[in-house]
């Protein structure tokens, strides 16, 4: 906010209170319930993304009353307006699919939209989910009027009830039902198991258990700097989150008394210490498209060769679901996002945050927290001794050496391709076998159930699916099915496929799974010439994603490809499909 020569910060609400040609406005304010004293307060919004449809934002009416009680406690005065959401986990393996990254625009130009009409001073942005918290960013970054991020926070972990060698194994969404179908079709679980893991994973409101794309947004958001310490991974429907919420609140009217705008906060340095937090997280490779959106919006370049640069320096120091064993309430009682800036310290950069400290001095009063947990000893008197368990690893003995992403190219993604590292056994790091091609997610669904046929006795596959990026599909559809259901196949079927596509997967995805390769093949791209029976090379050591065919070869096939998938579109997506540009620069609209 511009200073207006007292000291204070200018309001942009501050035209209702000038003068008498104000005066029809101040009337429809009243018309509101607002009283005489507050005009001339800062107008705070709360953009909330609350929906009875997503578990992850059934739970924000309270969040909501908690913000409004701290706006109102900051002497500021609270609006709330609405924004919608889209459950990724709902939206899975059907048409609603493509509407899940495109409304990641609507949400910014939302957010945006009743900020800059209504002119409001601040904004509180109350979210949770997948898409939502980017959008919300990225409304922040362009708008540049002070704003401050409260994610609602991640669900509790379920439990196995029905009798049997499940019985009281910890459970998650994803790994727990999208990966089960698979295996009860297989004859490996009972139908009893089978419905007593899908009432019970998921067993109350907060977004999904592990690090998914949703909790890896909201502990980003906390290492940007846009939300307040300890915000990332604060349990939903918790009495922390509500204090946050209240603090939040107050926190927002004093951004705006102080002029603190969130491109003072959303520094290159901000975005590099994301990446680097990113990387020792594994956190979900949907990350790469919004860091580099959220940047975009903020005037900074964020190169993918960033992401993998820092990935190769950066050991990960955590393992949580999907690729470990550790859910979202164990980072949080290790000491969440503080404790992992405090591990991180020596190779995090100076920049503020929405708490007025450095970040390098969040992490400097923080450490990391060994969890107590209880293992019986004698069945007879049922004594317990108590251990102390290790969450978040030092740098000295990480998880990894490198970081959870990496960024694969060469003929097949000339502009890049993202793998996450982290969930790939170390032994399928190096993976060559005969591309499948496919055109859609439900051709590769079906070739999927048909895998022990398809392989035969030798060889390795890549499944390849395209005409699923940003505008072929439209939307880059996010593909969890697919790669939940051939991780819920025994290692010898499961460790001889590979899957290759320019549409984005789950932050749930395990297994050499290599998504966001650019350009895509509705323009063009090299993955529309790949042809049955071509071998495809996955190299994560040298961060290669090749295909072994001739330049010579290739340049044949491009001068006589033709789309093989033309789609006929209306409304918001045939829009956006005309529009959208590569999943390089973040599936953003170009410049």
């Amino acid at each position: 906010m511009a200073k207006n020569g007292t000291g204070k910060a200018h309001l942009r609400s501050e035209f209702l209170s000038q003068g008498v040609e104000w005066m029809p406005h101040r009337a429809l304010m009243f018309a509101t319930g607002v009283s005489r004293s507050q005009i001339g307060q800062p107008m705070i919004g709360i953009a909330s993304s609350f929906t009875d449809l997503i578990p992850g934002h059934v739970e924000m009416r309270s969040l909501e009353r908690f913000i409004e009680r701290g706006v109102a406690a900051g002497g500021g005065s609270p609006f709330v307006f609405g924004i919608p959401g889209i459950c990724d986990g709902i939206a899975m393996g059907h048409s609603g699919m493509s509407y899940s990254l495109p409304s990641r625009e609507l949400i910014a130009d939302m957010v945006e939209s009743i900020c800059n009409g209504h002119a409001l001073d601040g904004v509180v942005l109350l979210t949770n989910c997948d898409k939502i918290t980017p959008g919300m960013l990225m409304a922040a970054a362009r708008m540049n009027i002070p704003a401050i991020v409260i994610t609602a926070g991640p669900m509790l972990t379920g439990r196995m009830s029905c009798p049997g060698p499940m019985e009281g194994k910890r459970l998650d969404l994803v790994k727990d039902t999208f990966e089960a179908w698979i295996q009860y079709e297989r004859g490996q679980i009972t139908r009893e198991e089978m419905v007593d893991l899908e009432t019970n994973a998921c067993p109350g409101v907060g977004s999904c258990q592990g690090l998914y794309t949703a909790n890896t947004m909201a502990c980003l958001t906390e290492t940007l700097g846009m939300s307040l310490t300890g915000c990332g991974t604060a349990l939903a429907a918790s009495g922390k989150k509500k204090r946050l919420a209240y603090e939040t609140g107050c926190r927002a009217v004093e951004l705006v008394r102080r002029g603190l705008r969130p491109r003072d906060i959303l520094t290159r340095n901000a975005f590099l210490n994301a990446v680097r937090v990113d990387m020792a997280l594994g956190g979900s490779s949907n990350s790469v498209l919004h860091l580099t959106a959220i940047a975009r919006e903020a005037g900074i370049a964020l190169d993918l060769g960033i992401f993998d640069e820092l990935s190769r320096t950066t050991p990960q120091v955590i393992s949580l679901r999907p690729g470990g064993d550790n859910f979202m309430e164990d980072m949080e009682a290790a000491g969440g996002i503080p404790a992992v800036l405090n591990v991180l310290a020596p190779k995090l950069k100076s920049s503020p945050t929405v708490n007025g400290v450095d970040i390098l001095e969040v992490a400097a009063r923080h450490r990391p927290i060994q969890i107590e947990y209880l293992i019986e000893t004698d069945p007879a008197t049922k004594q317990t001794i108590s251990h102390k368990r290790t969450v978040i690893r030092s740098l000295a003995d990480p998880v990894r050496a490198e970081g959870g992403i990496a960024i694969l190219k060469g003929n097949l993604a000339p502009n890049g391709g993202v793998i996450k590292a982290s969930g790939v056994d170390l032994s399928l790091h190096r993976f060559s076998g005969r591309a499948l091609c496919y055109n859609s997610e439900k051709e590769v669904m079906t070739a999927i159930r048909s895998l022990p046929k398809l392989l035969g006795k030798s060889g390795n596959l890549v499944l390849v699916t395209r005409y699923v990026g940003p505008r072929g599909g439209p939307g880059m559809p996010e593909m969890l099915s697919p790669t939940a259901a051939l991780a819920g196949y025994p290692n010898e079927i499961k460790n001889r496929v590979a899957l290759v596509t320019d549409g984005r997967f789950s932050g749930g995805t395990r297994g050499p799974c290599v998504g966001h390769v650019a350009p895509e093949a509705a323009v063009g791209g090299a993955i529309a010439l790949v042809r049955n029976g071509d071998v495809i090379e996955i190299d994560i050591p040298a961060r290669s994603l090749s295909v072994r065919v001739s330049e010579a070869e290739l340049a044949k096939r491009r001068k006589a490809w033709k789309p093989a998938v033309t789609r006929k579109l209306s409304g918001y997506l045939a829009r956006y499909a005309r529009m959208i540009g590569d999943a390089s620069i973040g599936a953003t609209y170009p410049d």
